[in-house]
């Protein structure tokens, strides 16, 4: 066995959470040794949020191009280069990867690019990528191992030879008809982004309607939008069996409420979640143990159940947001300079990036009936806020919900243009504490989208007396 290397800080994995932590520690002087086995960075800049969202625009710009004599333009014929989308895209992660080279540089954090696995409690050996092998020990350990695209045991599906995030980002070509199975974040964003590009897109999801965790006025308006684009939304359908393969032609063999199905495509992207995936690690030789759900065991302060070892991100149950890794990081931060900083009770917005986008904060209408909680609703068209009028996008609504007694706003739900901006404006009045009247009354800016806000506070009903 290789000789051991000693770190004041060792962590496994690179993701928003274990980079931020390493580039801190680093910086204050502190021995720090980042392990990752394949993306630098993480997952978010490489495969997930960064590159799929820059995919998005450019299918948002061809859609705008399709629609230009809507505004007034002529153009010609035009054509989707895929090849040039990827590369506008890799050439997007190339600058990511390298500002976060510098990162490590600058605040003197050593990365190893290598698959670590315990051999004991704080001790890794790491396989290293360019051959050889490391041992090293860290008097604190801090684990962001992050979650894969989960492949459900469907008969067939691993042999159709089915596409993830990941492989469908590197494509250089357009598939003639994407099955999309998923009614999630990752399944929606891209089933409207090819059907922009040119493909013909059937989304086929289990539950009865998309989204589950949103109101069902919410999802229904999503799949409307999504349906008005020529995408096929199948609900409430078990996909049984696969047959064929990518691209050649596949088949879905689906139960419904109507009868089997036979669902038909030439590509399949997987998009019905992600896991866990600790199997080769050797957590139980670290002394961490997992809750019923697969993840890293932590209480609120992201402890494991063994000494001195910490967990963040998707692998400690987190939200699976960017934005909450790098909350975890600053808890840990905090906490370890003497604070008490905690995972409860955090307001934590979202955000899907189709076109128009939703985004929310709080409490969905849903929650509060299951909650027993009363509570005052408003729900604003687009097509009440002048600002759409000026661009044509007029999708959507905004929804609001304040406590049935008292003025504090519970939840905010936005599709429209500029959702995520919006909802931000929102949260912060949620975190202040702010009564709704603020929004009512405030003087904002004509013509935006946050405008509609004045107009949606205006018709939270009265407190009944």
């Amino acid at each position: 066995m290789a000789r051991s290397e000693e770190y004041e800080v060792l962590i496994l994995g690179s993701g928003k959470s274990g980079k931020s932590l390493a580039w801190h520690l680093a910086g204050s002087g502190q021995r720090t040794a980042v392990v990752e086995r394949r993306w630098i960075g993480g997952a978010c800049p490489n495969v997930n949020c960064l590159p799929s969202k820059n995919e998005i625009w450019s299918a948002k710009v061809a859609d705008l191009v399709h629609h230009a004599a809507q505004f007034g333009l002529v153009t010609g014929p035009i054509a989707i280069d895929m090849g040039r989308v990827r590369e506008r895209k890799r050439a997007m992660v190339r600058d990511e990867i390298a500002d976060h080279l510098a990162l490590y540089e600058a605040s003197g954090a050593e990365l190893i690019m290598g698959t670590g696995r315990f051999l004991a409690p704080k001790t890794l050996e790491v396989r290293l990528n360019d051959g050889g092998t490391r041992v090293v020990v860290g008097n604190r350990v801090f684990l962001n191992l992050g979650t894969d695209p989960a492949i459900p045991p469907i008969l067939g599906l691993v042999d159709s030879r089915p596409m993830t995030n990941i492989e469908l980002l590197e494509l250089d070509r357009l598939p003639e008809h994407l099955l999309v199975l998923g009614g999630g974040y990752v399944g929606l964003e891209f089933a409207q982004a090819y059907r922009r590009f040119g493909s013909r897109v059937t989304v086929v999801a289990r539950g009865l309607q998309l989204l589950d965790r949103e109101d069902p006025d919410v999802a229904e308006e999503v799949r409307r939008f999504l349906s008005a684009e020529d995408i096929e939304v199948l609900l409430g359908a078990e996909v049984l069996r696969v047959e064929g393969r990518s691209p050649e032609g596949v088949r879905l063999h689906t139960r419904t409420a109507e009868g089997e199905r036979i669902v038909a495509g030439s590509d399949i992207l997987v998009a019905t979640g992600r896991t866990p995936n600790f199997a080769e690690i050797g957590l139980e030789r670290a002394g961490v143990e997992l809750d019923p759900r697969g993840y890293v065991k932590v209480n609120h302060r992201l402890e494991t159940t063994a000494p001195d070892v910490w967990a963040m991100g998707e692998c400690a149950g987190s939200p699976q947001f960017t934005h909450v890794a790098f909350d975890d990081f600053r808890i840990i931060r905090d906490n370890l300079a003497g604070g008490n900083r905690s995972t409860r009770d955090r307001l934590v917005p979202s955000c899907l990036f189709t076109d128009p986008p939703l985004a929310r904060v709080g409490m969905t209408e849903t929650e509060a009936r299951q909650q027993g909680i009363a509570v005052r609703i408003a729900k604003l068209p687009m097509t009440a806020v002048l600002r759409t009028h000026t661009t044509g996008e007029m999708t959507g609504s905004m929804k609001v919900l304040v406590e049935a007694v008292g003025d504090r706003i519970l939840g905010f739900t936005m599709i429209g243009p500029e959702a995520g901006e919006v909802v931000a404006a929102v949260q912060t009045a949620m975190l202040g504490g702010l009564p709704y009247s603020l929004f009512r009354e405030a003087i904002l800016a004509h013509p935006t989208m946050a405008e509609g806000l004045n107009a949606l506070f205006a018709m939270i009903p009265a407190a009944a007396r």
